[in-house]
C-alpha cells in the first residue's frame, strides 16, 4: 500500500510510482469526492505513459480510449448497471491501463466475483492545494 500527501506539483512523481505499482494489475478504481482530483490524476497518468491526449472526464460518454494504452471510464452518472449492460466490463480484458472514476463497492464485488485483481486509489482533499492518495492493491 502507498499513502502520500502531495500537491499538484508533486503528482508526477506519485503517478510514476502508481504506474510501477500497477505493472501487473492494470485496473485502477479512482474514488473521492467531487473535485478531489480523479481526472487530474488520469491526466498525469496519461502524460507519464507518453500519451499526447487531451484527457477530460468521460461523464456522459462513460469511456474514453487513448491509443490502446489507456482506457478512462466514469461511472458516476450511470452507475455499475450501465457499465455492465453496455458491455464495458468486457473492455477490461484489453491490454492497457483501465482507470475508472467512481469505482465503488458494487464494481469491486463484480471484479471479485470474477477473480480480477485491481487497485483502489482513494483521494482525499487535505487542503486547497494538497491531496492525500491512498493506493491499495486488491489481489483476488
Amino acid at each position: 500500500m502507498i499513502e502520500k500527501k502531495c500537491s499538484l506539483k508533486e503528482l508526477d512523481k506519485l503517478t510514476e510510482e502508481l504506474i510501477e505499482f500497477a505493472k501487473d494489475c492494470k485496473i485502477i478504481l479512482l474514488r473521492g469526492d467531487l473535485a478531489s482530483g480523479k481526472t487530474t490524476l488520469v491526466q498525469k497518468f496519461s502524460k507519464a505513459l507518453g500519451l499526447d491526449a487531451e484527457i477530460t472526464s468521460p461523464t456522459f460518454s462513460i469511456q474514453n480510449s487513448h491509443d490502446g494504452k489507456l482506457y478512462h471510464y466514469d461511472i458516476y452518472q450511470n452507475g455499475i448497471d450501465a457499465f455492465l449492460s453496455l458491455g464495458l466490463f468486457e473492455e477490461l480484458d484489453r491490454d492497457g491501463f483501465h482507470l475508472i472514476e467512481w469505482g465503488d463497492e458494487e464494481l469491486e464485488k463484480v471484479l471479485k466475483s470474477y477473480f480480477i485483481d485491481y487497485i483502489t486509489v482513494d483521494i482525499r482533499k487535505n487542503s486547497q492545494n494538497d491531496r492525500v492518495y491512498r493506493v491499495k492493491k486488491c489481489i483476488n
